[in-house]
């Protein structure tokens, strides 16, 4: 299966998979579970996800884990949520080094704890030479406010008008440097896109799973990809 896998990406070109990690929440409501059991569940499943990219030969994984709309969710959690993003960074970044996975983050980082912004760039620092899976990790991230951030930064550079283009603004967002995903794979079920590379996700293949994101592992990353090699890419052709 796995050299199956490894093929389809080879012939497609497959280099970046995106997902919207969602279904915490009501994975634990489902089986009576506190919802802290909940997220620390969807760490596990972020963990078996990026060892499955390893494996396959997948070279860039984007995952969702904080939203700008997430502020809005009851104090306890976000404070739940921002430490266990401490914890699991602190505790599992020997092992991503050692695993050779490079460690970026995206998203509007000036809003979270000067503690936890010193956690993230140790973990950007410590793993910047790593050749292996490029993991981004979204936090305080929404599309809406990094195509706003990135006018602004265009028009303080002092771009004409007239030579913008869209490359232009790809370099200006927070994913500068790394191709667009060519899967977006939300979990749980929603159809929707929730504010999330609406950029950058202009030409992927979205695939929905019912599956809530505590569920997720090799396994259905291995049917996404199969998906993904059914499809027919023809960018508007």
């Amino acid at each position: 299966m796995e050299k199956e896998i490894q093929k389809i990406i080879t012939d497609t070109n497959l280099q970046h998979i995106a997902i919207i990690m969602d279904g915490n929440r009501r994975w634990a409501k489902e089986k009576g579970l506190p919802t802290a059991l909940g997220h620390k569940k969807g760490v596990e499943a972020l963990k078996a996800t990026l060892r499955a990219c390893n494996d396959f030969g997948v070279k860039y994984l984007t995952v969702y884990a904080f939203s700008t709309e997430n502020w809005n969710r009851k104090q306890e959690e976000v404070d739940f949520l921002m430490n266990l993003v401490a914890v699991t960074l602190t505790n599992e970044l020997a092992e991503m080094h050692k695993e050779n996975v490079q460690i970026h983050f995206i998203g509007d980082l000036t809003r979270l704890s000067a503690s936890l912004q010193k956690i993230l760039a140790n973990a950007v620092e410590t793993t910047k030479n790593n050749t292996g899976v490029i993991l981004q990790i979204a936090l305080n991230y929404g599309s809406r406010d990094e195509i706003t951030h990135a006018v602004r930064e265009i028009t303080r550079s002092g771009i004409s008008p007239e030579k913008i283009t869209p490359d232009t603004i790809s370099k200006y967002l927070y994913t500068a440097n790394v191709p667009d995903p060519d899967i977006l794979v939300r979990t749980g079920g929603e159809q929707r896109i929730s504010n999330y590379l609406l950029w950058q996700i202009a030409y992927s293949e979205i695939i929905i799973r019912n599956e809530f994101w505590p569920e997720f592992d090799k396994n259905l990353l291995s049917e996404c990809i199969q998906e993904f090699g059914k499809r027919q890419r023809r960018y508007g052709k």
